[in-house]
């Protein structure tokens, strides 16, 4: 008597691949995490060093007889911290900009008992004044960090801060509101960059005739963000790309030198028109 076996139907191809997927993943996710791990700890020595607020001073003339490298023509970049943060987060990436030319570089700190985002924006449009004021440029470019992209955010669009800023580049900031860390409620501007808060719905509101250039920059494992494309600005009125970053947490956006490259190609670019860029190639850092 024969005995016919059943035929095992082929897998299909996404059931083949996927361990290998999810292997890569697990992978990829381990060296973000342990790179977060070690920029905190590395981030908790700095700390101390960005409490006060950095000194104002116009570039050094330099001495009689000693060669003067070219000066860039570039306007001041203003360099904006997250939530319970300070200026020591951009020691690297100013070092990256000053590596390459640019000597017109400010990191401002806001208070961290700061609770509330209008208020703040308000500071840092007086702080934009006096740069501008003192450095003699009619408009500066802003990197903000987390909730310092969501501050510079309602500068421009809703305290006529498009008239001084040119560039705003945002590193994992919560553009449409963020889920993540639910017990942070307690803070009231945690609440503000909520889905749905008065800020986030006025940030909403039509905007037209913002001159100023958005550049947003998310990552793919930001565990700060939920969803991850609360990173991401999509404003009909609004000049915005998109920067996908694979590979890196929230807290290597400010600091990992691919993304620090990008900034600069972004700052070094004019703004040429008017209508939403996209970035589909991204960077890839993991």
């Amino acid at each position: 008597m024969m005995v016919t076996r059943a035929v095992q139907p082929l897998r299909p191809l996404y059931q083949l691949l996927l361990p290998a997927r999810l292997a890569g993943l697990s992978v990829t996710l381990l060296k973000a995490t342990a790179l977060e791990v070690t920029i905190l700890a590395g981030h908790l020595l700095l700390y101390p060093t960005g409490i006060i607020q950095e000194r104002r001073s116009r570039p050094p003339s330099p001495p009689d007889g000693a060669a003067q490298l070219p000066v860039r023509p570039d306007l001041p970049v203003v360099l904006l911290h997250g939530f319970i943060d300070n200026r020591s987060v951009f020691v690297l990436l100013r070092r990256n900009l000053a590596q390459h030319g640019r000597n017109q570089v400010q990191s401002l700190n806001y208070s961290p008992l700061t609770c509330d985002i209008r208020t703040a924006a308000e500071l840092l449009g007086k702080h934009i004044e006096e740069i501008c004021e003192r450095t003699g440029s009619p408009q500066v470019d802003i990197v903000g960090h987390s909730l310092g992209g969501l501050i510079a955010r309602y500068y421009v669009q809703c305290l006529g801060g498009d008239s001084r800023i040119r560039t705003l580049v945002t590193l994992g900031t919560p553009h449409s509101g963020t889920r993540a860390v639910p017990l942070a409620n307690a803070h009231p501007i945690v609440r503000q960059m909520r889905p749905g808060s008065d800020v986030i719905e006025e940030l909403a509101l039509p905007a037209p005739g913002c001159r100023t250039r958005f550049v947003s920059f998310w990552s793919d494992l930001d565990s700060v963000m939920d969803p991850l494309a609360a990173a991401c600005l999509d404003h009909p009125d609004l000049l915005a790309e998109n920067v996908p970053v694979t590979g890196i947490g929230h807290l290597a956006l400010p600091v990992h030198p691919a993304v620090a490259g990008r900034i600069r190609q972004v700052l070094d670019t004019e703004q040429v028109d008017t209508g939403v860029v996209a970035d589909p190639s991204g960077l890839t850092v993991a």
